[in-house]
């Protein structure tokens, strides 16, 4: 078992001296709340990290939209060519 590169015998005297500081009547309390700080933590990462993907796909759809009306007014345009009789071809924008 290693937690940050700590492991079973070092979580060993830090539980040992946590005991000793603390006492066995906070201990449980005190182990409580750190549960209940690190839950919120994670919570709050994970929150985070939604607000993060979902930014990022507007951002990508916000992308494919703008490619569409582009395509679609070069569309639109060529159409309007073809139709007045214009002797231009129409261009060829592919990037």
């Amino acid at each position: 078992m290693n937690v940050f590169g700590v492991g079973l015998p070092e979580i060993a005297v830090i539980g040992a001296l946590a005991l000793l500081v603390f006492g066995p009547k906070r201990l449980p309390e005190l182990g409580r709340t750190l549960g209940k700080t690190l839950k919120g933590f994670q919570a709050a990462s994970t929150e985070f990290e939604r607000e993060i993907q979902k930014a990022m796909s507007e951002t990508d759809s916000l992308g494919e939209n703008n490619d569409l009306e582009e395509s679609a007014k070069q569309v639109s345009s060529n159409k309007n060519n073809v139709v007045d009789g214009s002797q231009n071809p129409p261009s060829n924008n592919l990037e």
